[in-house]
């Protein structure tokens, strides 16, 4: 009773705490040493870079057009009388048919006529070389050499041969202008449209028809300079027998179906586009409308014909490169960067020479990664030095290019 007399309630309160943590710190038990866990591994799959040879296939597209294309055009006037069957919009004609016929009646008049002045004119040169030669008998009784032109008839002769030749024109005229009265293209094609019918009168110049020819159809394909470097086209190329062309594989759609038609390169443009700094190669494709077979296009459908205006994308086999390596397309980031392991299995940074990179791989010159370990994946997760544990990629099997 006293001590609480003497000692004030906070006091109490105050020693009581102290004398209570006193007694647990000294009942504490020093806490136990645990080291820190292990570090994980950084695993990476890595490819190992083989150098080889291979035969890059460079990708283009474009739109399908014919080789040659015309507007025909009357040459004669007079009312169109007969049209072919084929002379519609979209027709097939073979070389040398008739597509329209024009009213030929005064064209057959004018040959006869022609005919006639002809016969005239033989007749007038017969008479002239008569009289000719009459006129050279009576110089020679005379007996004087000093013979007169005139009198030995020389000018009428002339005149009488010039008007002979006149009168032969004069036929070839009338009978050429007699053939023009059928019109006909001198290659078999398809009418892409036609511009007069039957019963329509037309005169010199008037336009008939737009054809083109469909012995070849063409496609005109941009290159960037590296991939005409690849495909090795010059510019100015053009093939011939000795070099006909690197092939071509065009691929495009037809009523819903994916179908394939082989062709070359025959030539490229005379000069760079100014505008896009591209190449430009022309692939063509011959008889485009033929039947193709079913080893082509397999047994769903056989046949495929190359129409003009339908877009194609384009696969040109490049020519054969040493000293490449591929690698899956993963490997290579920033367009021109990829990691690779050194001896100590550390993560190293490189720029690359990258030649072709499509959907599944990249081919890049070789330099001196040959028998390295390349990084193909999650490059965004690694640093320069960072020590990794390696493990073999086992993705898609890889397959040749040139196969």
């Amino acid at each position: 009773m006293k001590f609480r007399q003497y000692f004030p309630l906070w006091l109490q309160i105050m020693v009581g705490g102290l004398a209570t943590a006193g007694g647990l710190l000294a009942m504490r038990q020093e806490p136990a040493i645990v080291p820190p866990p292990p570090r994980p591994e950084t695993l990476v799959n890595v490819v190992i870079a083989k150098p080889d040879s291979y035969s890059l296939r460079v990708r283009s597209r474009g739109t399908v057009a014919p080789k040659r294309k015309i507007d025909v055009v009357a040459q004669v006037a007079g009312q169109v009388v007969a049209v072919d069957a084929s002379f519609v919009d979209g027709g097939f004609f073979t070389e040398g048919a008739a597509l329209i016929h024009i009213d030929s009646r005064d064209y057959e008049y004018a040959r006869d006529s022609a005919r006639a002045h002809l016969a005239a004119a033989e007749e007038s040169l017969a008479v002239e070389q008569g009289r000719a030669r009459q006129a050279r008998g009576e110089w020679r009784d005379l007996n004087n050499e000093a013979a007169n032109a005139l009198f030995l008839r020389k000018p009428q002769l002339a005149t009488a041969r010039a008007r002979l030749q006149a009168a032969r024109a004069a036929l070839k005229k009338a009978e050429l202008d007699l053939q023009r009265t059928r019109i006909s293209v001198p290659f078999s094609g398809r009418v892409r449209r036609t511009f007069v019918d039957l019963g329509q009168y037309v005169t010199p110049g008037t336009p008939v028809a737009a054809v083109y020819d469909t012995s070849v159809a063409q496609v005109r394909l941009p290159l960037t300079d590296r991939q005409a470097a690849l495909v090795d086209l010059p510019l100015g190329f053009q093939a011939d027998a000795d070099n006909p062309g690197p092939p071509v594989l065009l691929r495009g759609q037809v009523s819903g179906k994916r179908y394939q038609w082989q062709g070359y390169i025959t030539r490229t443009d005379a000069s760079i586009d100014t505008r896009s700094r591209l190449h430009y190669a022309v692939a063509e494709v011959a008889a485009p409308f033929a039947r193709r077979s079913m080893a082509q296009h397999g047994p769903d459908h056989p046949d495929a014909p190359l129409v003009v205006g339908l877009f194609v994308e384009a696969e040109i086999k490049g020519r054969r490169l040493e000293n490449l390596v591929r690698l899956p397309a993963t490997a290579v980031f920033n367009r021109d960067q990829i990691y690779h392991l050194d001896a100590q299995q550390q993560i190293v940074p490189t720029r690359v020479k990258l030649l072709q990179r499509d959907r599944d791989y990249a081919w890049i010159e070789a330099g001196q990664l040959g028998g390295v370990a390349v990084v193909v994946s999650h490059q965004a997760y690694m640093a320069p030095g960072l020590k990794v544990v390696a493990r073999t990629w086992t993705g898609n099997q890889l397959v040749d290019a040139g196969e």
